[in-house]
């Protein structure tokens, strides 16, 4: 493989492959070069919606001819230094791991301050700190942070010694990550059940939305650990109501007929549903007047087996 630093030309063809939509790997094949090399430049100029090979061989240039002072002794730089890590190869980590979070939909400069946060040592920094480090305006920050914020994924920690709030990254972040990402499954499974109701449950848009709200709704648990104990029970609980009762009834009624409040019903209703595996064989089926009935999980029994149990 030739080494080197990549040429104005290699970078056309990066950018010219990236449009066809080839991978990191399948780039660095074309180019005779390793994967690593072409994900980092990727990353560091844009990242792959954003690539411009003139830009990017520009920047490299840059930064080639910028003379990096030394850390003043103290400083976050410094400490890092003290470690023996290579400043450079931690820098272009920090940038690829940054582009990869916003490929899964984290906004840039949140995606940034997170990754900020999460290599460094302390696990936290202050505004002016996150400004030196990432070279972008206090409002940027603010803005970014008050994102992470709302995702529960960083906490302000006031310093009462300097009048300062430190930004501090949880230590079961990615714990927290995992179930945002459960909630947004959550919505997206609720937004298609809505759909199911105004496009008709037999109806080929239905159908098609009913098995997006299924899957998505699976996933979502599965992702979430799945329904409690007691909710599985009450899922039990509900089915064998349904059961006995041989006809459909909504949730009032169920609600009435077991003597409980509406809403552990409907939520019972719901882990029965987007939970089938819960109460197999049977299976629940709502009624486009929004009443439920229970009947045998199709698929378990041959048409062989059925034509014999029906004589």
């Amino acid at each position: 493989m030739p080494g080197g630093r990549l040429t104005q030309p290699d970078r056309q063809r990066i950018a010219a492959l990236l449009a066809d939509g080839l991978g990191y790997a399948e780039i660095a094949r074309e180019l005779g070069r390793p994967t690593s090399t072409i994900s980092r430049e990727v990353a560091r100029n844009g990242g792959p919606g954003n690539y411009q090979a003139d830009r990017a061989h520009q920047a490299t240039a840059q930064r080639a001819r910028r003379t990096k002072p030394s850390p003043a002794p103290g400083t976050a730089a410094a400490a890092e230094d003290a470690y023996g890590r290579d400043a450079e190869a931690a820098r272009e980590f920090q940038e690829q791991f940054a582009a990869l979070m916003v490929q899964t939909g984290l906004p840039r400069m949140a995606a940034r301050v997170l990754v900020c946060l999460l290599t460094t040592d302390e696990g936290s920094s202050t505004s002016a700190e996150l400004v030196e480090r990432l070279r972008v305006s206090p409002a940027s920050i603010s803005n970014a942070v008050g994102y992470l914020e709302g995702l529960e994924l960083i906490y302000r920690e006031a310093d009462p010694r300097r009048r300062r709030e430190h930004y501090v990254i949880y230590d079961d972040v990615w714990l927290r990550t995992w179930k945002v990402s459960a909630r947004q499954n959550a919505q997206w499974a609720e937004t298609a059940d809505r759909g199911v109701e105004i496009f008709g449950p037999d109806t080929p848009a239905g159908v098609r939305l009913e098995e997006m709200r299924q899957f998505i709704g699976r996933l979502s648990e599965d992702m979430a650990g799945g329904p409690s104990e007691s909710a599985r029970n009450d899922a039990l609980t509900v089915t064998a109501a349904l059961v006995h009762a041989r006809t459909a009834l909504t949730p009032s009624q169920l609600a009435a007929a077991l003597e409980w409040p509406a809403e552990r019903v409907i939520e019972a209703l719901h882990d029965a549903e987007y939970n089938p595996d819960l109460v197999d064989p049977v299976a629940l089926r709502r009624t486009s007047s929004g009443a439920y009935t229970a009947e045998a999980r199709p698929g378990r029994l041959t048409d062989l087996q059925l034509k014999a149990l029906r004589g």
